[in-house]
């Protein structure tokens, strides 16, 4: 990781955008959008932070050195949103970065990138290509390993504890513990949805359990039929 300056940053301008799109097609922001939502969702509640096209400054006093990693996975810090990401001031690197990458990122994704993410010290690196372009299986991962990235060929993402694999446009995240597939957002709503309904017809059945047995009981009562807690009083 690149050591921090030894001067204030009050005069300094760290900018949180520069006007550039978030992703090259639709299917690469909607995999980008589904990526952040799913590990949101999977990660809410612990000291973890999920950030999309943000970016992450990595040496203090020099805003032009920067990247916007599609997603990145922080661990160990306050949860809330950010602006931007600055090392220096979180003091922890990412533990996992997501690309999604197509022909016209790809130098830049498997060299560049990947160059800075191994001497920053981020654990894990994944490229998901989501037209299939150019990565076999359209998913690689990279995992750090004595200060090097070497390929990931079991699927796994050990920060995560999750497995990994490519579904159509979209990253398929696996639980390790109960091989369940996290819902996607829309996939949410509807399990959502679905149990809420569900609930719902089960506070019915038991209302109407409840008035049904009220009346027998009435009429148990109209033929002069003693009931136990009649007996019991």
């Amino acid at each position: 990781m690149t050591a921090a300056l030894p001067h204030s940053d009050i005069d300094v301008d760290y900018p949180s955008s520069d006007g550039e799109p978030v992703a090259e097609t639709f299917a690469h922001f909607y995999a980008l959008l589904v990526t952040l939502e799913v590990l949101r969702q999977y990660l809410a509640e612990q000291q973890v932070i999920v950030l999309a096209n943000q970016f992450l400054y990595y040496a203090q006093g020099m805003p032009k050195l920067r990247v916007a990693p599609d997603v990145m996975v922080i661990c160990d810090v306050e949860p809330g949103p950010r602006d931007n990401y600055k090392v220096w001031e979180e003091g922890q690197v990412p533990s996992v970065i997501f690309e999604m990458t197509s022909p016209g990122t790809q130098a830049q994704d498997q060299v560049f990138k990947k160059t800075l993410y191994e001497q920053l010290g981020v654990q894990e690196y994944w490229l998901f290509d989501p037209k299939g372009e150019w990565i076999e299986n359209q998913l690689q991962g990279y995992r750090l390993e004595h200060g090097l990235f070497y390929p990931i060929t079991d699927g796994r993402s050990a920060p995560l504890q999750l497995r990994l694999q490519a579904e159509g446009q979209l990253i398929g995240f696996y639980r390790e513990d109960t091989n369940e597939r996290l819902l996607i957002p829309g996939e949410l709503a509807q399990a959502l949805q679905q149990e809420s309904l569900a609930r719902q017809q089960a506070e019915q059945r038991a209302e109407q359990a409840e008035a049904r047995l009220a009346e027998l009981q009435a009429q148990l009562k109209a033929q002069g039929i003693k009931l136990d807690e009649d007996i019991e009083s």
